[in-house]
């Protein structure tokens, strides 16, 4: 199993992909916003979402798990 982590501190602003959806790598799953920038979190692996961590709207650290990959 593989997480896809928060690259920066910032607010969940949309979330791209669902539970069962297949991913490659280099697929955006989450899109965070900081500082009034759009910010893509791409997965580093394939793999298929086993589970979306994070809301829209909600706060994250740098390092956060956001989605994980099975």
């Amino acid at each position: 199993m593989a997480q896809v982590e928060a690259h920066i501190t910032g607010t969940v602003w949309k979330i791209e992909v669902a539970v069962g959806d297949a991913v490659e790598e280099g697929d955006t799953v989450v899109i965070l916003e900081s500082m009034k920038m759009e910010m893509p979190v791409e997965a580093e692996d394939e793999g298929t979402v086993t589970a979306v961590l994070v809301e829209e709207g909600q706060a994250v650290s740098e390092g956060d798990p956001l989605v994980e990959l099975g």
